[in-house]
């Protein structure tokens, strides 16, 4: 699969992401951005699995693409 582009929305969910585990809920309410905005990139995210889903609208980070960035 092609690298994924990020985009500001994508950072502010990876930076979250990695202090742990979020919902789109959360992440939309400790950034300027909304939750149907941090859903389609989650989802984004999901399919270059650099995410994983766990149920319940839990997320959790398998892989941060930033630092695979040269």
């Amino acid at each position: 699969m092609a690298e994924i582009s990020l985009n500001p929305t994508d950072h502010a969910i990876l930076n979250l992401l990695n202090e742990g585990r979020c919902t789109p809920s959360y992440i939309a309410q400790q950034t300027d951005y909304t939750r149907g905005n941090i859903q389609n990139r989650l989802l984004r995210l999901v399919e270059h699995n650099y995410v994983n889903q766990l149920g319940g609208g839990l997320y959790e980070l398998i892989e941060d693409p930033r630092k695979n960035i040269k």
